[in-house]
């Protein structure tokens, strides 16, 4: 049982490094602590708790890790100091030597904090609890909107595909999910606090149902009867699991928007069995078709990697002419970074990092172009938008259905409603549409 009286009049400050998913469940840690009584400490104040969930996606982030935890120390001396999330689940040992930390915990014992900072036996200086990947077996729910409007839903966790660039399997272990009535219900909670619209959230979304026997058309199924959910969006589907039957369900619903965020890596053949992908360049270019036929409007959002180990520049241009033909709307460019233990090591062929870069610019350039054309189509047209909250006396901004930036003169009154706007122009950044209330 948790004693509940070692969180009286605490205060505590949380950092999150990295997707998502790690936001979200930070915030969903956050929630729980504050309902214990321990509340944000505010700008300039030192705080009793400092809960850091870390990334290992790059070389970058685990940088990024090891500076948020000297910094954090250093801010706030005396505090617990847990760190948790990859990096911590990656090197539990190095972090753990970090001095000023407290506490490291891996995957598995993530959702189980409050009882680790409740339970005086279990706060040994330095100590790490981590379970070995293969042995993750706990999915733990989360479900909060942080400071923003939209609710992240965690529907899922884990990767069972080892593609051979990447660490997540290792991090966040095994492909398991949360039961359909279990979400539904947190679906539910979101809607009692006003919710308007909820993200879908995980590592391998479509993989959904290792641990229950369901499936992801039967969890958007469900969730698309909740009541009072205006919007649904789903964060990242794989190519090879975004089925035809889960296209034409969010062409028909109300409620699940036509966004779309697909991870392609690579529009060449080659590269992509060498990562160990689970689909070919054809497949993916009948999927966006397949989209484009049913939501003409749709906005569909890419995952590319760039120099990763075995792309040779007749492979990137293979990349580029790919995604120049195919339409789609937005790319996020990531280039390759090499992590310990994975398979993409044993490839010989190797990318400058000056080639890394020079290969980033042009596609985030294309990214530009595709993404302005997309916008540009829309100018002069009306659009359903939800509206965030914003700062005082800044403009306020918010989404269409098919995820276009909205921008509008400040409005209190307007926050977290959805309104009918004409789309008029760019903003002078070029990043939003303005948008007049109609």
């Amino acid at each position: 049982m948790t004693d509940t009286t070692v969180f009286q009049d605490k205060k505590a400050v949380y950092y999150t490094l990295g997707c998502k998913l790690n936001f979200a469940e930070t915030s969903y840690i956050g929630k729980e602590l504050k309902a214990l009584g321990v509340r944000t400490a505010r700008k300039g104040e030192k705080a009793d708790i400092c809960i850091i969930n870390t990334c290992s996606v790059t070389d970058t982030a685990d940088k990024k890790c090891r500076q948020a935890i000297h910094r954090l120390v250093k801010q706030h001396p005396g505090a617990f100091v847990v760190v948790t999330g990859c990096y911590a689940q990656l090197k539990s040992d190095l972090v753990a030597d970090i001095d000023g930390v407290d506490l490291v915990l891996g995957a598995e014992q993530k959702g189980n904090l409050i009882n680790f900072l409740s339970n005086p036996e279990k706060r040994e200086k330095g100590q790490a609890v981590v379970t070995d990947f293969r042995n993750i077996r706990t999915f733990s729910p989360s479900c909060s909107r942080g400071d923003r409007t939209r609710y992240f839903l965690k529907v899922q966790d884990g990767c069972d595909y080892f593609c051979s660039y990447c660490t997540i399997p290792f991090a966040r272990g095994r492909s398991r999910n949360g039961a359909i009535a279990d979400l539904v219900e947190q679906a539910r909670a979101v809607a009692r606090e006003g919710g308007k619209e909820i993200v879908l959230t995980g590592v391998n979304i479509g993989d959904f149902g290792k641990t229950t026997g369901e499936a992801f058309i039967d969890l958007i199924k469900a969730l698309d009867r909740v009541e009072g959910i205006e919007r649904y969006r789903i964060s990242s589907l794989e190519p090879d699991l975004l089925s035809d039957e889960i296209i034409e369900f969010v062409s028909r619903s109300e409620h699940f928007m036509p966004h779309f965020h697909i991870p392609l890596q690579s529009g060449c053949d080659e590269v992509l069995r060498l990562m160990r992908r689970r689909y070919d360049a054809n497949l993916f270019a009948s999927k966006i078709q397949t989209i484009k036929k049913m939501m003409p409007h749709a906005f569909i959002g890419v995952d590319v990697i760039v120099g990763t180990r075995g792309e040779t520049p007749e492979y990137f241009e293979q990349t580029y002419d790919f995604l120049k033909e195919v339409d789609v709307t937005q790319l996020h460019v990531f280039s390759y970074s090499e992590r310990p233990g994975t398979q993409a090591l044993k490839i010989n062929y190797k990318v400058s990092p000056e080639e890394k870069h020079e290969r980033s610019q042009r596609l985030l350039a294309l990214s530009d172009e595709k993404t302005h054309a997309f916008y540009a189509s829309f100018l002069g047209k009306e659009a359903d938008v939800l509206m965030e909250k914003a700062k005082p006396g800044m403009p306020m901004h918010g989404f269409t259905d098919n995820y276009i930036r909205v921008e509008m003169a400040h409005d209190d009154s307007l926050d977290n409603r959805i309104i009918r706007v004409r789309l008029e122009d760019f903003t002078e950044d070029q990043t939003a549409l303005k948008a007049v209330l109609l």
